[in-house]
């Protein structure tokens, strides 16, 4: 169960009113099967879809329904029929759960996604969105990085598996669609963190693992914290509630545009999902260190990798169909921050 936290955000943006409109294909009613309801995504997307007024969710948990037994999957869209999927279910991880397990992170993504998309058009469900990572974009993109630059010069080393098991997704997404006529998008959100957020220092990314580091070393009364890299590298963040709030806008998006969306022979079914905006590693940390209010000194470890030099996505497409994101960073850092204190029981 979703713990109830009096700092949640308000979760849906003025201009994403789910039942407003005639041409909207979403109701109370819809049966709707999120992927993954406890990850950070997940979670999210759980909250955003509650307090737009869909209540006929369907969730599973690992022990419930395991995503890499394929006739289990199977069984499942038999038995409980969703006519929509949020497939959020994924292994995740940073730079050093990437490196250490990338075995694990393109086996375990590649047959998930396999089984959950091929699952949801042999029962009919009537659209599905397949949430990725910016990190299917070229180590050195242009930037920002629009969709179509997808696949034009090679990845990121650090995290090619999962870069790749990703893709695989949007070209299956792609592949359905072109022979199938079903409506499968992919979504590329740009690195989230918020509420219910992995905070574990070998496996989570750098916001979380900042938060948890910043705040240890202020219990301790530590003079310094360790930072890895050079500080350098410019990273974009959205807040995990504005993300799942574009998930649902776009979702929801009439049978006309949610086509032009999902159909077409040259261009993947994918939207970039993010803020538009970027800062340095450096200047992230600052945030950080001010919000948890740690009053020591930053140390970089230059041994560490940087990772990709720069991520800023292009997201002209989905600010073209009439969303934006509402929580600025230092507000998002703070409801991240008093969340993870309440894990803590503080």
């Amino acid at each position: 169960m979703t713990k109830k936290n009096p700092t949640k955000p308000s979760l849906l943006s003025p201009q994403s009113s789910v039942f407003d409109s005639q041409t909207s294909p979403l109701t109370p009613q819809s049966r709707i099967y999120v992927a993954g309801h406890r990850g950070l995504v997940g979670s999210a997307m759980v909250r955003s879809l509650r307090k737009a007024g869909c209540d006929n969710l369907i969730m599973r948990t690992h022990a419930e329904l395991d995503l890499s037994d394929q006739q289990a999957v199977g069984r499942f869209f038999e038995d409980e029929r969703p006519e929509y999927v949020i497939l959020a279910a994924a292994k995740v991880g940073g730079i050093h759960a990437n490196n250490v397990y990338p075995a694990e992170f393109i086996r375990e993504n590649l047959v998930i996604q396999s089984n959950v998309i091929h699952a949801a058009w042999q029962h009919g469900v009537k659209r599905l969105l397949f949430l990725g990572s910016s990190c299917i974009y070229p180590r050195d993109c242009p930037q920002p990085m629009r969709e179509e630059y997808l696949l034009t010069g090679p990845l990121e080393g650090t995290n090619r598996p999962y870069a790749v098991a990703k893709i695989a997704g949007i070209e299956m997404c792609w592949a359905y669609n072109r022979q199938y006529g079903t409506q499968y998008l992919a979504v590329m959100p740009t690195n989230l963190y918020g509420l219910g957020d992995n905070y574990d220092l070998d496996n989570s990314h750098v916001l979380p693992a900042l938060i948890r580091k910043m705040h240890e070393a202020k219990v301790r009364g530590d003079k310094e914290v360790v930072a890895w890299g050079t500080g350098t590298p410019r990273r974009e963040f959205l807040f995990g509630d504005d993300m799942a709030d574009a998930c649902l806008f776009l979702i929801n998006q009439p049978d006309d545009k949610f086509r032009s969306l999902t159909q077409g022979d040259t261009q993947a079914p994918l939207v970039n999902i993010g803020c538009g905006e970027d800062l340095t590693i450096a200047e992230l940390v600052a945030t950080v260190k001010a919000v948890v209010g740690f009053g020591g000194e930053i140390v970089w470890d230059r041994s560490k990798p940087d990772g990709t030099p720069r991520k800023l996505l292009d997201v002209a497409k989905l600010l073209g169909l009439g969303w934006r994101p509402t929580t600025p960073l230092a507000e998002g850092v703070g409801i991240a921050y008093r969340d993870f204190l309440a894990s803590l029981g503080q």
